[in-house]
């Protein structure tokens, strides 16, 4: 398999630094000093912190050079703002779908469920970033599972900041709880059941990251 190009590795390397924390909050990026950490020159560098510019992970100082976004209780309430009808949306099609092919799975279910259960796994052997990652992808796969390709396009550029998100939850077990439930309503069938079961989830979500915010 061919190697994604330099950028794309340079990019995927710092979005993995911001995601997990060793590059903090708030924390100067000196395009040198990544160059020279990750061996390589500073133009795939200079390619890959102007994308997570892009996708809001990083901010343009204000003379020169860029910081780790600090998220404000404005940027993560602006956030699921946009995410919440995205993401009860997503539950109610995913609901559809499952009743439209029944007795079958339709197309995604699989998927949908060994997200659910890798996060299981993950917090049975700590949590951290493999169960971040994991209830990440759950949402991901709920949006894949609605058959709409609209509503996938549209939530692709918020999924990093809802990664960044989740990573400062102090409050996973309820989470995954939820997770749990959301499943089951998907699974029954039930659109609004399921769109309501969403709705709750997101809130509670909502109210654990601002609890979680660092500085407040």
């Amino acid at each position: 398999m061919a190697r994604a190009p330099l950028g794309e590795q340079a990019r995927d390397a710092v979005r993995e630094r911001v995601i997990d924390g060793r590059y903090p909050q708030g924390s100067r990026l000196v395009e040198r000093e990544i160059a020279e950490e990750l061996a390589m020159s500073r133009v795939p560098v200079r390619e890959a912190l102007r994308s997570l510019v892009t996708e809001g992970l990083l901010e343009l100082l204000p003379h020169s050079g860029v910081r780790v976004r600090r998220l404000e209780r404005s940027d993560v309430e602006q956030l699921y703002e946009v995410w919440e009808p995205l993401a009860v949306q997503a539950s109610r099609l995913a609901a559809r779908r499952v009743a439209e092919h029944a007795p079958q799975d339709p197309p995604g279910l699989d998927a949908l469920r060994t997200a659910l259960r890798r996060a299981d796994d993950a917090a049975a052997v700590g949590g951290g970033k493999p169960e971040v990652t994991a209830n990440v992808s759950f949402h991901q796969r709920i949006v894949t599972l609605s058959g709409n390709r609209l509503l996938e396009r549209t939530m692709e550029p918020l999924v990093w900041q809802l990664r960044l998100l989740f990573g400062l939850n102090t409050e996973p077990q309820h989470m995954r709880d939820q997770h749990h439930r959301m499943y089951a309503d998907i699974t029954s069938g039930e659109e609004e059941t399921a769109a309501a079961c969403t709705l709750l989830h997101v809130r509670d979500s909502r109210r654990a990251a601002l609890r979680s915010l660092p500085h407040g």
